[in-house]
């Protein structure tokens, strides 16, 4: 008569129960996710610092531009206004400043899009499914 006792345990070629393989399984899991959040508050950080600093960029440049606005204003209207009258010269002097304004705008914004989020996090998430099947060499 057979021993059932003994069925669920180790066989005689030294292989894993599944019990065991499932824990490795889940361990190895457990590893894959905490990796991958160690990447993405990596990657998170890196994109905060960037984004602080642009930010820091888009403070200083609308101070200097504020100040530089201001007084070369001032200096140009009166210099305008002598030839064109108050009204005429406020008007060319408030043009001036929307084109320069608008070319600030569109430095900035360039600027903006070269923040990247989180590329390696996201390559390597795309990846854990090829994994998990034992497919890695789909993820080249």
């Amino acid at each position: 008569m057979t021993d059932y006792a003994d069925h669920g345990a180790e066989t005689a070629g030294g292989d894993k129960s599944i019990g065991e393989a499932i824990g490795d399984v889940t361990r190895d899991l457990s590893l894959l996710v905490q990796q991958e959040l160690a990447l993405a508050k990596a990657e998170v950080r890196q994109t905060t610092t960037r984004a602080g600093q642009t930010a820091g960029m888009f403070a200083g440049a609308a101070v200097a531009a504020f100040l530089f606005v201001l007084f070369l204003s001032l200096a140009l209207w009166v210099s305008i206004s002598d030839r064109t009258g108050p009204g005429w010269g406020a008007v060319i002097v408030a043009v001036i400043w929307l084109v320069a304004g608008a070319v600030l705008y569109l430095v900035a914004r360039a600027q903006m899009k070269k923040i990247s989020g989180l590329p390696q996090t996201t390559e390597t998430v795309r990846q854990v499914p090829n994994a998990l099947k034992g497919h890695e060499e789909r993820n080249v």
